[in-house]
């Protein structure tokens, strides 16, 4: 189906975000970790000036203990090993989970800051099938007081260390355009509070935090961009316009180019509808639209799987699409101004969903013509993809 500025075919945009695998266990590394003193970071600042995103140790055994003693090619070990020294994000995606935090914390040396994804609340990704979460609709309470408040203590107890946190990818986004999904308007007061509950609780000196937007296919369309902006900054405003609130986090297990000119959609007959047709543009344009709403308005940008452009047949296909590649490594050097960093938040290797049609979570989008078939559970790990995304690297990690 075409990807259109209208409500009905924007629902198709969002983005189902793959829950990392729960095969491999979190180690603390012996090295020393975290600074001698409390850290306090400055959110009217990039601080990824100043800390360089850790490589996490739970990313790191994937690569190490799944991946590299599997490769169908033994020359991408070397690749391999470069992704598993690169900064990523740890996800926290279910309550049980959230014991994946301690163990990242302690292995954070003080010049680094470890990368978070909060990701648990009650009616998850209810615009999709694949990412779907454990809490059901309703079940508000349990979010704050199992999830976001054991978060919360347990960055309490880790002072010394820098954190980044991305908020709740795909949910605002989902209320936007996606009201005239049943599942969707069923969530959107559950979404908002928790959202603002999370920005609240989370509002720690050592923490500095960013809130999902999308990317420029999504929130980026003329006819979003305003009530997008007002979305996230209701939101903000809610939490009491936390002091550690920094701005916005794109692309969050997205696809999009940075600065491809023309986009890769650009000759579609519906361009002419959003005029943020990669995702410098659309930092530049919804930065704008944010700072009118009353918002921080910088951003940081997933660039993990972006290394290949051209594949996807609709902007809004976002299912394992195949000939992706590894896209630019983390950095604070965007040149612009609004865009803080360059980040990998999405572990490269993990499923975004299963190609099975018999399966539960089945999603039609992972079983389009441009997504990588076979394809396991959200969240497993894909060996095959993983390969594909090392020798599709761009910049090229061979």
């Amino acid at each position: 189906m075409k990807i259109t500025s209208s409500a009905a075919a924007l629902a198709l945009v969002a983005s189902a975000v793959a829950a990392p695998s729960p095969t491999t266990q979190d180690k603390p590394t012996k090295r020393q970790a975290g600074c001698a003193s409390a850290v306090s970071l400055n959110a009217q600042t990039n601080v990824f000036k100043q800390y360089t995103l850790h490589a996490n140790n739970f990313y790191r055994k994937e690569i190490e203990e799944l991946a590299i003693p599997n490769l169908s090619d033994p020359s991408l070990e070397a690749a391999a090993r470069k992704v598993a020294d690169t900064g990523s994000f740890v996800w926290l995606d279910t309550i049980a989970n959230v014991d994946r935090l301690e163990p990242a914390l302690a292995e954070v040396p003080c010049n680094e800051i470890l990368g978070v994804v909060v990701y648990d609340l009650p009616g998850r990704d209810c615009a999709a099938k694949a990412s779907n979460g454990e809490l059901k609709v309703g079940e508000l309470n349990r979010y704050k007081t199992e999830f976001i408040d054991r978060i919360a203590s347990i960055l309490k107890a880790h002072p010394n260390t820098a954190v980044a946190l991305v908020i709740e990818p795909d949910s605002l986004p989902n209320l936007v355009t996606n009201s005239d999904v049943q599942a969707c308007r069923n969530s959107a007061a559950g979404y908002r509070d928790g959202v603002a509950y999370a920005l609240k609780t989370l509002n720690l000196p050592n923490v500095v935090q960013y809130i999902d937007a999308g990317h420029g296919g999504w929130l980026g369309w003329d006819a979003n961009l305003k009530p997008g902006a007002e979305e996230l900054a209701k939101a903000y405003k809610a939490a009491g316009s936390p002091k550690q609130f920094r701005g916005i986090a794109t692309n969050v297990a997205g696809w999009n180019a940075w600065d491809l000119s023309p986009g890769e959609f650009s000759s579609a007959s519906d361009a002419k509808y959003n005029s943020c047709q990669n995702e410098r543009t659309y930092v530049n344009t919804f930065g704008q639209r944010l700072k009118a709403a009353g918002m921080p308005n910088h951003a940081i940008v997933d660039t993990g799987r972006s290394g290949v452009q051209g594949l996807r047949q609709e902007w809004g296909n976002w299912c394992n699409v195949d000939g992706a590649g590894f896209g630019r490594p983390p950095s604070a050097d965007t040149g612009l101004e609004l865009a803080d960093a360059f980040v990998w938040v999405k572990p490269g290797g993990e499923s975004d969903g299963t190609s099975d049609s018999s399966a539960v979570r089945y999603d039609s989008f992972c079983g389009k013509p441009d997504a990588f078939q076979p394809s396991p559970e959200a969240g497993a790990w894909h060996q095959e993809y993983f390969e594909m995304l090392l020798r599709n690297s761009n910049p090229s990690l061979l």
